[in-house]
């Protein structure tokens, strides 16, 4: 498997993949992206940004409808406030609001208080561990699986659990190795392997399967 990340590495840059001034606006930005793009999220965060400190007690003491307003651009609005201000009762209540507290567990108590909260589910829960808190859990989103289908790869139990196990056995168990795999993963579905996928100037061409199907069909 990471003879596949390697070939990405040549030609995708990792600098700077998930920008954020704290690892709590990591967490915002895992609750604003689910479903939309990242260049809305970016224009709720600037609002929110402008509008206060980022911190679990300022987002919770926020009114619903203000609260709505400045991440309208994310869009789902009235539901990913719900979902902030779960997010930030759980951080409060369990956590006296730190994230350094939170850092302090093992991965997998943080998972499982995580996926307690309303509206977090794996792949929000993951992108929190990882990024925010800089723990070694793989992320599984649709640009993985349709990338790694692609490539021939299919676990026992095709389900979230079932490809995190793929990964977390194939690669090495180290957080910034996840988070490097994880970036070329996105920038390679984003321009390439698309869902009708460019694969002339691709550099796994040689070693996928997918062309392959295309030419045998």
């Amino acid at each position: 498997m990471e003879k596949y990340f390697n070939n990405l590495s040549k030609i995708y840059s990792l600098d700077n993949w998930w920008p954020a001034a704290s690892k709590f606006e990591i967490m915002v930005g895992a609750i604003l992206t689910q479903n939309t793009s990242w260049s809305n999220v970016e224009k709720a965060i600037t609002n929110l940004k402008k509008a206060m400190e980022l911190e679990p007690l300022n987002i919770l003491n926020t009114p619903d409808n203000l609260l709505e307003t400045l991440i309208y651009p994310s869009g789902y609005y009235k539901v990913k406030t719900r979902r902030l201000k779960a997010l930030c009762e759980m951080m409060i209540s369990e956590f006296d609001g730190s994230e350094h507290r939170m850092q302090q567990l093992p991965w997998q108590e943080i998972r499982t208080t995580l996926l307690d909260v309303n509206g977090i589910g794996p792949e929000t829960a993951d992108d929190i561990l990882l990024y925010a808190l800089h723990k070694p859990v793989f992320i599984i989103d649709q640009y993985t699986r349709r990338i790694f289908s692609r490539l021939g790869y299919s676990p026992t139990y095709d389900s979230y659990d079932g490809w995190q196990e793929l990964f977390m056995q194939s690669l090495p168990n180290d957080a910034n190795v996840f988070k490097n795999c994880h970036s070329l993963i996105v920038h390679h579905a984003q321009n390439l392997c698309r869902k009708i996928p460019i694969c002339e100037p691709c550099p796994l061409k040689n070693i996928c399967q997918f062309p392959n199907l295309q030419l045998d069909n």
